[in-house]
């Protein structure tokens, strides 16, 4: 099967299989696992940041920044689109206590002056104190849209002027650098916290990184600790970090070129009515009515091809390094003729 449902599927390669069972191991708990502490210290170096934190998960991660920036019944201004608020299961709420307060645009990215307008007066006891800014870069439900790095740091400045904490949910921040030319250091200088995930188009089977000041680090390891992300011999995973970081990086623009071929064909075939397309690797269409996403669905995984449903007529197709060119040029043909 050409598997498009996500960039979530990818299975180590050989490489990195055999880079993981040569890893060295210790008590990640006790700080004696060396391809913990090299993986968080790598992580840290690639930012220009302070200190990093490994987890299980993206949505761990995110987590652990949001509750490490907040207080209970303070406010987190995102995306109506934010991972942090469509996809991490209410989480924001549940462990962290807080409110969100959602801003509207297409792609979802959004302007220093969206942000304004949605900060409450710390005066106004009716209202709950804004303590958090959060961006997604790229945006899932966006089509992998990027961020404007201008834009970034307008937001920045608005931050520090009102004394906001400000997160990036940076689960495919590699693709928005291989997409725009923006570097790590970039977002390391503008943001108190980073979240990037390992387990998506680096091609890593498990595990995220939060990276950021050492303040909210130190917190975020406690916090790690009460979510159940505390792990012992993780050097096994960890090191499959490493491989990624060191050899997956560079090979992000093939899933670019090769979701920008997908959203072509599908503007050739017959049923589909838009297409979004945001420069990196996640493609988003809908579908003429009458259609139906999961008819649509079905007649693609009869051809071989799997994709992910996103609402009654929209559906989803990822780009990542365990499809082919070759298997990229046969989806293609068959979307272009449907």
């Amino acid at each position: 099967m050409i598997d498009l449902r996500s960039d979530t599927v990818t299975k180590p390669s050989a490489g990195m299989l055999e880079f993981m069972m040569k890893a060295s191991v210790g008590d990640m708990i006790f700080g004696e696992d060396p391809a913990v502490n090299e993986l968080e210290q790598m992580a840290a170096d690639i930012f220009g940041m302070e200190a990093a934190l490994f987890c299980p998960s993206g949505t761990m991660t995110n987590q652990i920044a949001i509750k490490a920036h907040t207080s209970p019944g303070d406010e987190v201004i995102c995306s109506r689109m934010a991972h942090i608020y469509q996809f991490e299961a209410g989480g924001v709420a549940f462990n962290s206590g807080a409110s969100v307060a959602l801003i509207d645009s297409e792609d979802g990215t959004f302007t220093a002056e969206d942000v304004k307008q949605h900060i409450n007066n710390p005066e106004d006891w009716h209202k709950a104190f804004t303590r958090l800014v959060e961006v997604e870069n790229t945006v899932n439900r966006g089509a992998g849209a990027c961020w404007d790095l201008q834009e970034l740091k307008r937001i920045r400045e608005l931050c520090d002027n009102r004394h906001l904490g400000y997160h990036l949910d940076g689960a495919r921040l590699f693709n928005a650098m291989a997409a725009d030319g923006s570097k790590p250091e970039d977002y390391g200088a503008l943001f108190d916290s980073v979240s990037i995930c390992l387990s998506k188009g680096l091609g890593a089977p498990v595990g995220s990184v939060l990276i950021g000041k050492k303040e909210i680090i130190k917190r975020g390891t406690r916090i790690r600790k009460v979510l159940g992300g505390a792990m012992r011999q993780a050097g096994y995973i960890a090191s499959a970090g490493i491989y990624a970081l060191r050899n997956n990086l560079l090979r992000l623009t093939d899933d670019h070129r090769n979701a920008a071929s997908l959203a072509e064909a599908l503007k050739e075939c017959s049923m589909t009515e838009t297409i979004h397309y945001g420069g990196t690797n996640i493609v988003i269409f809908t579908l003429k009515p009458p259609a139906a996403a999961s008819d649509f669905l079905e007649k693609i995984r009869q051809h071989g091809i799997l994709a992910l449903k996103t609402g009654e007529r929209s559906i989803r197709m990822v780009t990542h390094l365990d499809v082919s060119d070759e298997q990229i040029r046969e989806a293609c043909e068959i979307l272009a003729t449907l």
